[in-house]
C-alpha cells in the first residue's frame, strides 16, 4: 500500500508516534450523526480520496483499520458517531512542500504563469518514493520570494504533468486564477500540445489518428492499457501522429494530442505496434526491429545507453494567457540524450533509406 493510502492532507492524523500495539495514525474521521448502517469498506471507499474499496478491505485484513481504538474487519458495519482510524505499521511521511535549491530553465515567466522545459529524469510531484527532489520543489524555491505563492495550495502551480522519464515544456500557475483558466483550457482540449517521440517500426502511413479508452492495465498497475473507443472501460483518448523521419527500423515521428491522459502517447503507440524506442514499461527496451547480426545488436544497445528511457519530448504548448487573452505559443528543442539518439540513427542508415 502507498504510504499515504491516497489520503488528502485534511484527512490525514497527526499522531506521530507509535500506538502501544507499534502502529501509526494516519487517518481519522467521524461518521456522520445522520449515517445509515453501512459496511465500512463502502463507507471509506466513499469518504477517502483516491482509495478503492479493495484497498480498504486490505488494510482491514491487515488489521489496519479500527473503529473506537478497535480493529475490524471490513463487514463492519458503521454507526453514527464512530470514530475510524487507519493505523499504519510505519509513521507518517510529511506531505508538505518544501522549497529546494534545484536548477530549472525557465522559457517563459510573468506575474500570472511560467514555462518551464523538464529535464528527463526529474519527478514532477512529490509522491511515493519521491517526496523531495522533485520539480514541483524547485518550483518552490524559484518563486520562494513571491508572498502569493504557497507550494503546498493545490489552487497554484502545475496545470499538468508529463511523466519523470519525458522531457518538455510544462506551465505552472502563479495565482489560483490563473489556474482556473489555464485548467479549463487542459480540460476542454483548448491547448496545442505536440510531442516529438522515436518509436520502433516503420510506419505504414505518413500520418494517422488513434483512438482508444485508455485506463489502468488490469494485469500491471503500473502500466495503462487501451480499450475500445466509446466503451465503458477507461477515458476517451485521441492521439495524431505525423512522420517527421523514416530510419528503417524506428521512425522518428510528432504525436499531437487531442486529449491528455495518463501516458497516452505511450500506451497508444504500443497498441499500434509502434512502442517508444528504450521505454522499458511498454517493452521498448528489446530489440523490436531490424537485423540479427552481432554488430547491430551492439548498436542498439549503444543506443540505449545514450539515451536510457523512452524516447519522448513535450516539444511546443501554446495555450490562451489566462488574463491577457493573447495566444501563447512554446517549442523547446530536443533534449541532448535524444537528440543524441537519433543522429546515431542518421548515421548508422544509408541515405536512400531515409526521408523526410
Amino acid at each position: 500500500m502507498d504510504d499515504d493510502f491516497g489520503l488528502d492532507a485534511d484527512q490525514q492524523g497527526s499522531n506521530d508516534g507509535p500506538s502501544d500495539d507499534g502502529l501509526y495514525e494516519h487517518l481519522r474521521m467521524e461518521v456522520d450523526k445522520g449515517q445509515v448502517p453501512v459496511r465500512i469498506d463502502k463507507y471509506m471507499s466513499e469518504h477517502v480520496q483516491h482509495s478503492s474499496r479493495n484497498r480498504i478491505q486490505k488494510a482491514a485484513d491487515a488489521g489496519y483499520v479500527h473503529v473506537n481504538g478497535n480493529p475490524v474487519k471490513s463487514n463492519y458495519k458503521v454507526r453514527p458517531g464512530d470514530i475510524i482510524t487507519l493505523m499504519l505499521d510505519r509513521p507518517h511521511h510529511d506531505t508538505s512542500i518544501v522549497p529546494e535549491n534545484i536548477p530549472i530553465d525557465v522559457v517563459y515567466e510573468d506575474d500570472q504563469l511560467m514555462v518551464v522545459n523538464k529535464p528527463a529524469g526529474l519527478v514532477v510531484h512529490p509522491g511515493c518514493g519521491n517526496f523531495t527532489g522533485t520539480l514541483v520543489n524547485a518550483i518552490a524555491w524559484h518563486l520562494r520570494d513571491l508572498p502569493t505563492y504557497d507550494p503546498n495550495d493545490p489552487a497554484v502551480g502545475l496545470v499538468h504533468r508529463i511523466d519523470k522519464d519525458t522531457s518538455g515544456l510544462l506551465v505552472v500557475a502563479k495565482t489560483p486564477e490563473a489556474k482556473t483558466e489555464l485548467g479549463a483550457q487542459f480540460f476542454n482540449h483548448d491547448t496545442h500540445r505536440s510531442y516529438n517521440a522515436l518509436v520502433w517500426g516503420n510506419l505504414t502511413e505518413d500520418s494517422g489518428r488513434i483512438e482508444g479508452n485508455i485506463g489502468r492495465d488490469p494485469k500491471d498497475r503500473l502500466r495503462m492499457a487501451v480499450f475500445t473507443p466509446g466503451g465503458d472501460i477507461g477515458k476517451t483518448a485521441v492521439t495524431h501522429y505525423r512522420v517527421l523521419e523514416r530510419f528503417g527500423y524506428v521512425t522518428l515521428v510528432e504525436c499531437r494530442l487531442e486529449t491528455g491522459r495518463t501516458h497516452q502517447i505511450r500506451a497508444h503507440m504500443k497498441h499500434i505496434g509502434h512502442p517508444l524506442f528504450g521505454d522499458e514499461r511498454y517493452g521498448g527496451m528489446e530489440i523490436l526491429r531490424g537485423e540479427r547480426s552481432a554488430s547491430y545488436k551492439a548498436f542498439i544497445q549503444n543506443c540505449f545507453k545514450i539515451c536510457g528511457r523512452q524516447a519522448l519530448h513535450a516539444r511546443t504548448l501554446g495555450f490562451v494567457h489566462p488574463v491577457t487573452k493573447q495566444q501563447m505559443d512554446f517549442n523547446s528543442p530536443l533534449a541532448a540524450d535524444m537528440e543524441a539518439l537519433i543522429e546515431k540513427w542518421r548515421k548508422y542508415m544509408k541515405p536512400e533509406q531515409q526521408t523526410i
